[in-house]
């Protein structure tokens, strides 16, 4: 799967019989011919011309057409064409093409030149709906059902048209990096800015304020200007280096608006907020003597009718990996303890954010279980972490957990096996000293 010149190198060194699977100039049962060294150099031109033909008829490829993609990692990849533009000042089949690669999220897609495309390795595109028709005769119920279910990842309140036309909407990234602080950060998925904004491939923003502008020297100049060393809200809580702020969406709309612009550059699985006078925004940072720096965040509705107490979370990449994640995860349930009610995040969660979710429902679940002596109740461990009932109960039938004796479900908390699975869990993340927290709930606020 490598260029044709790679091609031609492997059809002339006929003689190593290592290499008779892969070679042309073999019989119907794989042993080399006695061609003298004339016929098989002029037979490595002729198939060469002839795929070098092919190739060409095939370009420029069209939308939906699959092919095999050299990327970042040297390797080639099965990808997808989803968009093409052309090459200015370049020939007729100068295209640049932004492909998905198929064996992963949709955070990789990205823009390609041709020549990180193996040509040869070209599939035809089908129309979608005669391909789904193909494909779904081709499977069992069971398989259907597993593809699907992968398939929606993250989106599974849409139908069917729906789901197409949200995909159809953010197929492309529309911004492809970002300056925020310190950091320049590769976006992940489109984000509906401004249309005026339609036309830059990176954006300047202010990490204080979240203002964002076209070019370097607007974002030096409002940098001069602004005098925010942290994000518009009351400090809730700080720690050591750590500080995060409470962020009202109706008292710093702009602030508020702007921070959704951002975050969607790296979750494809919410919709922006335009009404964000509903929502309570905390603001995770690290501080120093410059001011405090956004890490990451997550959102709250003011008035959850079911009981979520976490809308959106995102730890901004550079950050990643370092246990914020998992803060911001426990920091909304101290949240929730202290308003005296159990919550839930909200669905659709993200492929990270479950696994995050689920790892820190495990850790906190088993702690218990394996300090606790004596039975122990669901309502009860709900309680003790306002972790709602229904997320104790997918946790636990997840580790295997749960049986079902005489008519009711009972709890199995064998030392070994809870030590397995808190080993599988990974480490917690950063400790939230509830000490240093200063927050009263929205409800009581004048």
């Amino acid at each position: 799967m490598g260029s044709s010149a790679n091609t031609e190198t492997a059809m002339i060194v006929v003689a190593s019989p290592a290499s008779n699977h892969n070679n042309p100039v073999t019989n119907g049962g794989g042993a080399i011919t006695n061609h003298t060294p004339g016929p098989i150099l002029d037979l490595v031109i002729s198939e060469s011309d002839s795929s070098k033909k092919r190739r060409t008829g095939v370009l420029p490829l069209e939308v939906g057409t699959r092919v095999m993609c050299q990327w970042r990692d040297g390797k080639y990849h099965p990808v997808k064409v989803i968009e093409r533009r052309k090459n200015y000042g370049g020939g007729n089949n100068d295209y640049e093409y932004y492909v998905h690669y198929t064996e992963f999220n949709r955070r990789l897609d990205e823009w390609i030149k041709l020549e990180q495309l193996d040509l040869d390795s070209v599939e035809c595109a089908l129309d979608e709906k005669v391909e789904d028709k193909v494909t779904s005769l081709k499977m069992t119920r069971h398989q259907k059902r597993k593809i699907d279910e992968t398939h929606v990842e993250g989106h599974e309140e849409l139908d069917a048209a729906s789901l197409r036309e949200h995909e159809e909407f953010t197929k492309v990234k529309n911004i492809a990096t970002i300056e925020l602080g310190k950091y320049e950060i590769e976006t992940w998925y489109f984000s509906p800015f401004p249309p005026e904004y339609n036309d830059c491939v990176k954006l300047f923003f202010c990490e204080f304020c979240l203002s964002f502008m076209k070019r370097k020297e607007q974002l030096q100049r409002h940098m001069r200007k602004c005098d925010l060393k942290h994000p518009p809200g009351d400090e809730i809580y700080r720690s050591s280096t750590l500080s995060m702020f409470e962020v009202d969406g109706k008292k710093n709309k702009v602030y508020a608006q702007n921070l959704c612009y951002l975050a969607k550059l790296f979750l494809d699985h919410k919709t922006l907020y335009y009404d964000v006078d509903l929502f309570l925004f905390y603001i995770l940072c690290e501080c120093d003597d410059r001011g405090c720096h956004m890490v990451g965040y997550f959102s709250k509705e003011k008035h959850s009718e079911e009981a979520y107490n976490l809308a959106c979370i995102l730890t901004l990449p550079p950050y990643q990996r370092k246990g914020y994640g998992k803060f911001l995860i426990a920091f909304s349930y101290e949240l929730s303890k202290k308003e005296g009610k159990v919550g839930t995040p909200e669905r659709p969660l993200s492929d990270l954010g479950l696994v995050s979710y689920r790892g820190y429902w495990t850790r906190i679940l088993l702690d218990i279980l394996k300090k606790h002596k004596g039975n122990i109740s669901i309502k009860e461990l709900s309680d003790m972490t306002a972790i709602k009932a229904e997320d104790i109960l997918s946790t636990l039938q997840s580790l295997e957990l749960i049986q079902y004796r005489k008519g009711q479900h009972v709890i199995c908390a064998d030392p070994k096996v809870l030590d397995r699975h808190l080993k599988a869990a990974g480490r917690g993340g950063l400790d939230v000293d509830v000490s240093k927290m200063i927050w009263t709930p929205y409800k009581e606020q004048s």
